[in-house]
Formats: C-alpha cells, sequence, structure tokens
C-alpha cells in the first residue's frame, strides 16, 4: 500500500531544511566574516574580497541564499498567519517561544529585505549608496558609515538578535519535528542549548557590529593587541580604531 503524503507535509519539511542548511550555514559563515572588523579595515576588506573571488558566486547567491531564503521568508509568512498563539492562556515557556519564532519570522521578512537593498545593492535612498558587491576595498567604510547613524544600527541590532534566535531556535524545532529529540529530557537539554545558542550568536553578532567603530568591539581592547602588534589592525576610513 503507497504511503500518501501530504503537500503540506512536504512543505513544511522543506521550510525547516532551507532554513538549517543553507540559510543557517550561511548565517554562521556571515557573522564569522563579520567578526573579522575587530582586526581593522584591512583584514575585514580582504574577508569580503575573497567572497568575492568565490567561483560561480552569482550562482551560489541566487540557488544557495536569494532563492531559499524567499521560500522560506514567504512559506514562513504564510505559516505565521495560520498560527493560534496561545501564550496568554498557557504561559507555558514554549508556547512564548513559539510566538517568538513567528514574531521574529516577520520582522526578520521586512528586514533582510532592507539588509540586502542597503548592502549588497546600495539602493536605500538617503543612505547608502554604494553596494558592497563590487567594492571590497570599501566595505569596511561602507558598512563604519551606516553604523554610525543610531536607527541603522538600532535596528541590526533588533536584526541580529532576532535572526540569533530565529536561527537558535530553529535548531531545536528541527531535531523534534525529525524524530532527533525524542525523550523529556532530551528536549529540555537540548531547549536550554538553544537559548544560549541564541544568547551566543546575539553577541557575536553585536560585537561584531560595535568594531566597525570601536576597536575589539565591547571586548577589552586587549583580545586585539597581539593582531595589532604585527601590524595587522589598521585605523579605519575616519582615522580611529
Amino acid at each position: 500500500m503507497a504511503i500518501k503524503i501530504s503537500k503540506t507535509f512536504l512543505m513544511r519539511k522543506l521550510h525547516q531544511l532551507t532554513g538549517i542548511v543553507p540559510l543557517g550555514a550561511f548565517f554562521f559563515v556571515h557573522m564569522f566574516t563579520n567578526s573579522k572588523a575587530m582586526s581593522g579595515a584591512d583584514v575585514f576588506n580582504e574577508a569580503v574580497a575573497d567572497i568575492h573571488h568565490i567561483p560561480y558566486l552569482l550562482f551560489i547567491e541566487i540557488f544557495g541564499i536569494f532563492l531559499p531564503l524567499l521560500f522560506h521568508s514567504v512559506y514562513g509568512i504564510y505559516i505565521s498567519a495560520e498560527a493560534r498563539p496561545n501564550g496568554l492562556n498557557y504561559g507555558y515557556g514554549r508556547n512564548w517561544f513559539y510566538i517568538f519564532q513567528r514574531v521574529t519570522g516577520v520582522f526578520l521578512f521586512f528586514f533582510l529585505i532592507f539588509h540586502i537593498l542597503n548592502f549588497r545593492f546600495g539602493m536605500i535612498p538617503g543612505l547608502n549608496l554604494t553596494p558592497i558587491a563590487g567594492n571590497a576595498d570599501q566595505s569596511f567604510a561602507i558598512v563604519q558609515r551606516e553604523f554610525q547613524i543610531t536607527w541603522v544600527f538600532t535596528l541590526y541590532v533588533l536584526g541580529v538578535t532576532a535572526t540569533a534566535w530565529h536561527l537558535a531556535y530553529g535548531f531545536f524545532l528541527f531535531a523534534v519535528d525529525w524524530g532527533i529529540l525524542i525523550g523529556e529530557r532530551a528536549q529540555k537539554m537540548a531547549l536550554y542549548a538553544s537559548v544560549g545558542l541564541a544568547f551566543f550568536l546575539s553577541a557575536v553578532g553585536i560585537n561584531a557590529m560595535v568594531a566597525f567603530n570601536k576597536k575589539c568591539g565591547l571586548l577589552p581592547s586587549a583580545f586585539c593587541e597581539e593582531a595589532e602588534k604585527k601590524g595587522i589592525v589598521e585605523p579605519n576610513a575616519s582615522g580611529k580604531f
């Protein structure tokens, strides 16, 4: 007897996979690259240039990032529209996490549109009009100027935090829905781990943002002294670290 699998089931599984495999991996790489801002403009610009030199980069961007992101975002909005949050009726942590997952998903839909138009294409009127794509040698200065604008910096703090939570809790949901975590104790420990991962990724992302205008970001400057001794850390475009 053939097993019939519903379209909704397949769509939801694909939604989970696109969030974990291409998009989750891309976020980790993105945070790693951004953290190189701690070592100054030259190191960050070189890291961006290395990305520009990846073979078949446009193919990777379209099929490995943009299309999975489009599907994950649009179908995520559809799922959120069907959501029936019950956090007020049942004040359990998992119920509130359910709400946060969908709220962050809707917020990220609009934030990522802004982010891509701003830095990837330089198409936000009144803000940055120089795309980082094709201008690796200016990438540090471009980001630095944007993060000197208070509301832009605040928006990106919210964006990084929302992404960190959405991904970290998404790992937990993926493991539960795919039968990787079965026991109650295993699920409880994994939930704690996902919350910890969300805090860790948020801290890494925010520290990298601060590093564009302050040497080493929020960390003590001693963390960057070794790189500075080797002549790696250079003043940024404004003459400051």
